[in-house]
């Protein structure tokens, strides 16, 4: 009787942990950001790539005023080394990575490079990001005629590979410059944005909260922009990250073509790659230093944008 008495209560008990388990705490209940945050902040990947960023943005930052010497002018120890044997001063004393050939330091030049390079990529993204919602805004909100006109045209451009795009559109230019770098850029990121948010957008137009409004009367302008657009960004902000790697990579490919800025006193890494390619063969350093720091950054970006959309994504929720 007592060994029917004890399994009795096991049993019990088991059925009682069982209810305990399928019973959701006060605290499960947490919206899509803070799961995906929650997901982030364990993640490796997203810690190593937030981390890459955020030294990134700050060197750019505070680079002017940390900057050993005068990234414009010529350092008179440096450029008295110069000679035909030796273009480029080496790593010396005071100088960690020596000089150019026209006798400014290195590392400084690189410093405040960030800043530019920083500049151009989030200056494209953006540009990108308003003409892809402008696009996909109306292809999606107006749909008909309209989305397909506007995806006809999406579809001609991505069909053109973006980078002969780009250098098309900034060959287009009497006189390169960093913003002829910045609209080709933008330009090519346009259809990306534009295709995605349309996307987003026609999955909105069947929710529950979409039919509800249509149902009380709500005007369909409100409607696009109150309800479908704000809950169709997500997908949107996490693709500008990862076209910010891209445009930051666009951009030095076009200053290294001589399609950018050519005013080499204001130093971008992908200019001091394009001019550091006459002296790579027998001094090569001047062009890897500038080319580890857009792979790395670039790298950054890449991480932390693919981290954020595994995190946002509804499918990959446990």
């Amino acid at each position: 009787m007592a060994t029917d008495t004890t399994f009795g209560q096991r049993k019990k008990d088991r059925i009682d942990s069982l209810a305990e388990a399928g019973t959701l705490s006060k605290d499960e209940g947490v919206s899509l950001l803070q799961s995906a945050w929650r997901r982030l902040r364990r993640d490796p990947v997203f810690l190593i790539g937030l981390t890459i960023v955020s030294v990134f943005v700050l060197v750019a930052i505070i680079a002017p005023f940390v900057a050993p010497f005068d990234p414009t002018k010529a350092v008179p120890e440096l450029r008295s080394q110069i000679s035909p044997a030796t273009p480029i001063p080496p790593a010396q004393e005071g100088h960690l990575l020596g000089g150019d050939n026209a006798g400014r330091d290195l590392f400084s030049r690189l410093l405040v490079g960030s800043r530019q390079t920083l500049i151009v990529g989030v200056l494209a993204t953006l540009g990108g990001l308003a003409g892809g919602m402008l696009l996909g805004t109306l292809a999606g909100g107006i749909g008909g005629w309209m989305d397909s006109a506007v995806m006809r045209v999406v579809d001609v451009m991505l069909s053109i590979p973006s980078l002969l795009m780009a250098f098309s559109i900034a060959a287009m230019f009497a006189r390169p410059s960093q913003w002829t770098v910045i609209l080709a850029i933008a330009i090519i990121q346009v259809p990306i944005f534009a295709r995605l948010l349309r996307g987003s957008m026609l999955s909105q137009r069947h929710s529950d909260h979409v039919l509800a409004a249509r149902a009380l009367g709500v005007k369909p302008a409100a409607i696009v922009f109150r309800h479908m657009l704000p809950n169709s960004l997500g997908p949107v902000i996490v693709q500008g990250t990862l076209v910010l790697a891209v445009a930051i990579i666009d951009a030095a490919a076009l200053s290294f073509l001589g399609l950018g800025n050519p005013d080499d006193s204001v130093p971008e890494w992908g200019q001091m790659l394009g001019a550091a390619q006459r002296f790579f063969n027998t001094f090569p350093h001047i062009a890897v230093y500038p080319a580890i720091c857009i792979i790395v950054v670039a790298l950054g970006f890449t991480l932390m944008g693919e981290s954020l959309r595994e995190a946002l994504d509804p499918k990959s929720r446990r």
